[in-house]
């Protein structure tokens, strides 16, 4: 399965959720072997930015994983609002 997180964050904090993020994913990807991403969308509406956390080919207990590692990083203190997570998993093969 895929993770896909979108949040969003102000301009002014971008610089140090960055570092907070990116350190988290290493952490993550260390622990489970998986090669996490950091997007944003190109525009940033009155100084918001929307950003994504990809977490692709994910064990099925990374969504708890990565909630214990958002605490931990303290996250909550630069974004605006809500984490949402989405789920996807591969469709099987027609036969």
């Amino acid at each position: 399965m895929d993770l896909y997180v979108y949040y969003k964050v102000q301009a002014g904090q971008a610089a140090s959720l960055q570092q907070a993020v990116m350190a988290m994913q290493a952490g993550l990807a260390a622990a489970h072997g998986i090669a996490a991403q950091l997007k944003r969308r190109p525009e940033a509406p009155e100084g918001v930015q929307t950003w994504m956390e990809v977490y692709p080919a994910a064990p099925a207990s990374l969504h708890v994983e990565l909630a214990n590692a958002v605490a931990q990083a303290g996250l909550a203190r630069w974004i605006s609002g809500p984490r949402h997570m989405e789920v996807f998993e591969d469709m099987p093969p027609c036969a």
